[in-house]
C-alpha cells in the first residue's frame, strides 16, 4: 500500500524548524505488509532517473512482482514502475503537464489505477483524474498501444452537461444499449473494468476496448460518485466483483456473469466495519477483502472470507 499525504499537524517533528522533539515523522511512501499486518519492507520517494509523483495515488503489483504507482498531483502526468524491492525500472509518460489531453500519445493526466494482462504483457491505466479514458501500454517499454473512452468512444475533454438526477437509472440496473453519458466523467477510477465516478456506473469492455455492458450503482449520488475502485474475487471464474463506494461508505458486491448487483455492506463511521472515505479495495488469494480509506480515514481494514452465504440488499456493518 502507499502512504497518503499528511497534514502539517500530523508530522510536527518533520517541519522546518521542527515543532516537536519526538513525534512525528512520515512513514516511507511504499509499505509492504503480510496478511497479519506485519511490516515486511518499505521504500520510495524521489530518486535519480525518474519523477516521483507530487501526490502518490495507488500502488499495484504485476505478475512479475513489479510495483507500479500513479499520481494525482497537479502536474502528475505519468506512472512509474519499480522492482519489488524498489529499483526504478520504467517511467510511462512525460511528467509536468497539468492540462488534460485524453487523446495524447505521450502523456497521461493523474493516473488513478493500473492493472495488468500479464499474458499479453500489457498494463491498463485508468487515466484518470484529469483525462477521461482507459489507456493500454506495453508492460516493458511503456509504449502506448491503444485507448478509449466511455462505450469505446474516442475520448473527449469537452465539458459534459449536468448529471440528470431526476432521470437517473435505478440502483443495480444493467444496460447494453450505450444510452448513458457518452464520455466518462472524472475521475476514471479503475481499469479492470473501467468505471465512471459521478456517473455511478461500472462499464465492462473487451481487451480491445469494445463495450460489453454497464451496471449503475447508487445513482442518486452526486459529488465524487459511488464507484471508487473495483476488485475481483480470486476463484478461477472471478465470480464476484467488489466495488468501493467512498461517498455512501459501502462495499457493493456484484456477480460478474451475468452482471448483477448482489448486496452491500458497511456504513459511515470510524468503528470496525464502517468507512470514512472508502477509496481502494483488493482481494487476496484466500478471498479476504481489504479496504483503504482516504481523507481523514487513513486506515486499512480486512474482511475475512467466510464462504458463500445468502446475503441480499444492504446488510449493514459486518461486526468482528
Amino acid at each position: 500500500m502507499h502512504r497518503g499525504n499528511l497534514a502539517p499537524n500530523e508530522i510536527p517533528a518533520a517541519l522546518d524548524p521542527p515543532f516537536a522533539e519526538a513525534c512525528c515523522f512520515a512513514a516511507p511512501p511504499i509499505l509492504e505488509f503480510d496478511q497479519e499486518g506485519n511490516l515486511l519492507q518499505h521504500w520510495g520517494g524521489p530518486g535519480e532517473g525518474y519523477d516521483w509523483p507530487e501526490s502518490n495515488h495507488g500502488v499495484w503489483v504485476d505478475g512479475m512482482d513489479n510495483v507500479w504507482i500513479g499520481g494525482n498531483g497537479g502536474d502528475d502526468s505519468h506512472a512509474l514502475k519499480f522492482s519489488h524491492t524498489g529499483e526504478f525500472l520504467l517511467q510511462v509518460g512525460e511528467d509536468g503537464f497539468a492540462e488534460p489531453d485524453s487523446n495524447s500519445m505521450t502523456r497521461y493526466q493523474k493516473v488513478a489505477k493500473v492493472t495488468f494482462d500479464d499474458e499479453a504483457n500489457e498494463a491498463y491505466l485508468a487515466d484518470g483524474y484529469g483525462n477521461k479514458r482507459v489507456a493500454v501500454v506495453d508492460g516493458t517499454t511503456g509504449e502506448l498501444k491503444r485507448f478509449w473512452g466511455a462505450y469505446g468512444n474516442t475520448p473527449s475533454d469537452d465539458d459534459l452537461p449536468r448529471y440528470d438526477l431526476a432521470n437517473a437509472p435505478a440502483h443495480g440496473a444493467v444496460s447494453k444499449d450505450k444510452s448513458g453519458t457518452p464520455q466518462f466523467r472524472n475521475p476514471v477510477h479503475c481499469a479492470d473494468p473501467t468505471n465512471d465516478g459521478p456517473g455511478n456506473r461500472v462499464q465492462v469492455f473487451t481487451k480491445a476496448g469494445e463495450f460489453v455492458e454497464e451496471i449503475y450503482l447508487m445513482t442518486k449520488t452526486l459529488g465524487a460518485g459511488a464507484v471508487w475502485d473495483i476488485a475481483f474475487s480470486t476463484d478461477p471464474d472471478q465470480t464476484f466483483a467488489y466495488v468501493a463506494d467512498g461517498m455512501n461508505e459501502k462495499v457493493h458486491v456484484l456477480r460478474r456473469k451475468p452482471l448483477e448487483y448482489v448486496y452491500s455492506f458497511g456504513s459511515g463511521g470510524r468503528m470496525a466495519g464502517q468507512f470514512y472515505g472508502n477509496h481502494s479495495i483488493a482481494v487476496d488469494s484466500m478471498g479476504n477483502v481489504y479496504t483503504t480509506e482516504t481523507y481523514e480515514g487513513k486506515r486499512v481494514q480486512r474482511f475475512k472470507y467466510k464462504g458463500m452465504g445468502n446475503a441480499k440488499g444492504d446488510v449493514g456493518v459486518p461486526r468482528p
